[in-house]
C-alpha cells in the first residue's frame, strides 16, 4: 500500500493538505528566514534607483570555512557601526574562495529558505554574432561569469498577484547595478498569471523573485561565498532591520559541503497518476486537430501538457534531485526556487527564452522531439528522421519565425543561424535554430520578456488562441511550468523556459509536468509517448515496485501534492 499522504483529491485542481508545522520538510528540518521585505510594495517601481548600490571584496580564503568567518566578522562590524545615511541601499559582500566548489553540495549542506539555484548552460556552437561587439565593450569581462549560483535567504524579494508588469521589473532593477553585475534577482514567473492559481502554487504568486542574502558562486577554477544586505525605508525595513536578519542566518550557514548521490534518487514509486488521462488527451488533441483545421478558425499550433503525480515511499529531496538532473545536463540549465513553507520547483530545460548582455540579445526556437538512437548509426537515422520529417518542420518554424517576428518588433537587427539544425541532449533530440538581436536601450529588457513568453513552443500560435484553449482542456494549473525561470542582473539577465521541471511537496508527491505540440498531422499516441519520453529524466531515477505500484488515471481529476 503507499504511504499515508496528507493530500486530498479535488476535482480540476490540486490541493493539498497544509502541515500543521511548517518547519519539517520531508525528512529534513528546514528554517525558513524572515521574510525581509518585498521590493514590489505598491509604487516602489516609481521611486528610481535606492540610494547606495555597491560590492565589497574581502581577503581571499583558502576555504569555505575560513570565508564563512570572515563574512561573519564583516557584518558584525557593519551592525557595531554607525547606520548609513541613506534611506535605502543594497551592498554585496563577497569572499573569493581559492578552490571550487560544487554549488549543489554546498546548497545541500544549508537548512535555511528560502533557497535557490540557477546553473548557466554551455555555450552552444553556432551562436549568431552581431556586428559591433557587445553593445557596451568597454565594460565586458570585468567579472568572472559564474558556472553555478545556490542562495539562501532573500536579502529582498519580489512577489506579487497580479500579471509581472513593468513596474514590477523596475521595482526590481532599482536594486541592480552594471556596477555590482553579480547582484541578481533569481526567480520565476507563472506560464499563464490570469489564470486560477492552485493550493500548491500559492506561495510563488503571479511571479516570485529573490536576492539571496547569502550565496556561493561556483566559478571554473575557483568560488566565491558572498551576503547581501539590502534596506528601504519607505519599505519599512531599516537598516538595523537587515543587519540582524544578516547576522541570525549566517550563524545557520554551513561552512561545509555535503556530497550528494547523482546516480539515483534511493526511493520507490508507490502510485502514480496522470491528468489527463490517456483517454482524456486523446480527446482534447483531437479536439485541437478540428480546431486547427477548421478554417475560420485561426488556431495554428497548440501545447497541451501532462502533469503526473508520482507517489514514492521516501520524501524526495529536492537538492538531491537536482544533482542527478545536473549529470545530465550539460547543454540544459539546471534551476531550483523554492519560497519559504512552499514545495520546490526544480528542472533540467534545455531551451534558453533570453539572454541580455549589455544591448545584445540571444534566444532560441527549439521544437520537435526524437528520442536518441541506441547506437551511433541508429541515433544519426533518428537525427536525419526528425530533420526531414513535414509534421516536425511544421511545428518548428511555426516555433522559429514567431520568436523571429517578436524579436523584429523591438530589435534594430536579428540574425538567425543556423535556420534548422539538430540539439541533441542526453535522452533526447531537438530541432533548433539559434537568433541574435540588439534591443535599443537596455530599458526594452521588460518588453523581450513580455513578448517572448509565451513563445509557440510552449504555448501556441497565435497566442491568445492557444491560451485559451490551454484554459479550457487543461485541468491542471501549470503554475510556473513553462514559465520564464532565471535573473536579472544590472549588466545582463538570462532566462530559460521552464520545461522538463517538477514540483517537489512536503510529503511523498511529487508531479512531473511535460508537454508537445499539436499541429495539423500530429498523431495523439505518439505525442503521448512524447510526454513519457520527456519525463523520463525523471523518471528513470525512480524504482518501481512492480509487486505494489498502483498505476491511476484520475478521470476528469487534478492531481495533488
Amino acid at each position: 500500500m503507499p504511504p499515508p499522504s496528507s493530500s486530498l483529491y479535488s476535482p480540476g485542481r490540486l490541493l493539498p493538505a497544509r502541515p500543521a508545522s511548517a518547519a519539517t520538510v520531508g525528512r529534513w528540518a528546514r528554517a525558513s528566514c524572515s521574510l525581509s521585505m518585498n521590493g514590489c510594495a505598491p509604487g516602489a517601481g516609481d521611486r528610481g534607483a535606492v540610494c547606495v548600490r555597491e560590492a565589497r571584496a574581502l581577503p581571499a580564503a583558502p576555504a569555505p570555512l575560513d570565508a564563512v568567518g570572515q563574512l561573519r566578522a564583516a557584518v558584525d562590524a557593519l551592525g557595531a557601526g554607525a547606520p548609513p545615511a541613506a534611506p535605502s541601499g543594497i551592498i554585496r559582500i563577497e569572499v573569493p574562495i581559492r578552490q571550487r566548489v560544487d554549488a549543489v553540495e554546498w546548497l545541500h549542506a544549508q537548512t535555511a529558505l528560502p533557497r535557490c539555484f540557477f546553473s548557466a548552460r554551455a555555450p552552444l556552437p553556432d551562436t549568431p554574432a552581431l556586428a559591433g561587439g557587445n553593445g557596451n565593450g568597454a565594460l565586458s569581462g570585468r567579472w568572472k561569469e559564474p558556472v553555478s549560483v545556490a542562495g539562501v535567504g532573500s536579502a529582498v524579494f519580489f512577489r506579487g498577484t497580479e500579471p509581472f508588469s513593468l513596474a514590477d521589473w523596475r521595482a526590481i532593477k532599482r536594486f541592480l547595478s552594471k556596477d555590482c553585475p553579480l547582484i541578481r534577482a533569481y526567480g520565476a514567473i507563472r506560464f499563464d498569471a490570469t489564470s486560477d492559481v492552485s493550493v500548491e502554487w500559492e506561495d510563488y504568486g503571479s511571479f516570485y523573485f529573490i536576492v539571496p542574502q547569502v550565496e556561493f558562486n561556483e566559478l571554473e577554477e575557483s568560488s566565491v561565498l558572498a551576503t547581501t544586505i539590502a534596506w528601504d525605508d519607505s519599505l519599512s525595513w531599516t537598516w538595523h532591520n537587515a543587519v540582524d536578519d544578516l547576522q541570525s542566518l549566517l550563524q545557520k550557514i554551513s561552512p561545509c559541503s555535503v556530497e550528494v548521490n547523482t546516480s539515483s534518487l534511493h526511493t520507490t514509486i508507490m502510485s502514480l497518476n496522470h491528468v489527463p488521462t490517456k483517454a482524456s488527451w486523446d480527446l482534447a488533441v483531437t479536439k485541437a486537430l478540428q480546431m486547427i483545421k477548421e478554417k475560420e478558425r485561426e488556431l495554428v499550433k497548440v501545447v497541451l501538457a501532462r502533469c503526473s503525480r508520482y507517489i514514492t515511499d521516501t520524501c524526495i529531496d529536492p537538492v538531491e534531485l537536482l544533482a542527478c538532473l545536473k549529470v545530465e545536463g550539460q547543454n540544459a540549465y539546471q534551476f531550483c526556487i523554492q519560497p519559504s513553507d512552499a514545495p520546490a520547483f526544480v528542472g533540467n530545460s534545455p531551451e534558453q527564452l533570453f539572454h541580455r548582455k549589455y544591448l545584445n540579445i540571444s534566444s532560441e526556437a527549439l521544437a520537435g522531439t526524437r528520442a536518441r538512437g541506441k547506437t551511433r548509426a541508429d541515433d544519426f537515422q533518428i537525427g536525419q528522421d526528425l530533420l526531414l520529417s513535414g509534421k516536425e518542420d511544421i511545428e518548428f518554424t511555426i516555433v522559429r519565425d514567431s520568436i523571429k517576428k517578436k524579436l523584429e518588433m523591438i530589435c534594430d537587427e536579428v540574425v538567425v543561424h543556423p535556420s534548422k539544425a539538430l540539439r541533441k541532449l542526453p535522452r533526447v533530440q531537438h530541432l533548433s535554430a539559434q537568433l541574435a538581436a540588439r534591443i535599443r536601450n537596455e530599458d526594452d529588457e521588460f518588453e523581450i520578456l513580455n513578448t517572448l513568453h509565451p513563445s509557440p513552443a510552449v504555448c501556441g500560435l497565435p497566442t491568445e488562441e492557444a491560451r485559451h484553449f490551454i484554459r479550457d482542456y487543461e485541468i491542471f494549473d501549470r503554475g510556473m511550468y513553462a514559465g520564464p525561470i532565471g535573473w536579472f542582473g544590472g549588466a545582463e539577465s538570462e532566462f530559460a523556459v521552464g520545461i522538463r521541471s517538477a514540483l517537489l511537496g512536503k510529503g511523498h508527491s511529487t508531479l512531473v509536468y511535460a508537454g508537445a505540440g499539436i499541429v495539423e498531422g500530429t498523431n495523439p499516441s505518439f505525442e503521448w509517448d512524447e510526454l513519457d519520453l520527456k519525463a523520463s529524466q525523471f523518471a528513470k531515477l525512480l524504482r518501481y515496485q512492480e509487486q505494489h505500484i498502483c498505476y491511476q488515471e484520475a478521470e476528469n481529476m487534478g492531481t495533488v501534492i
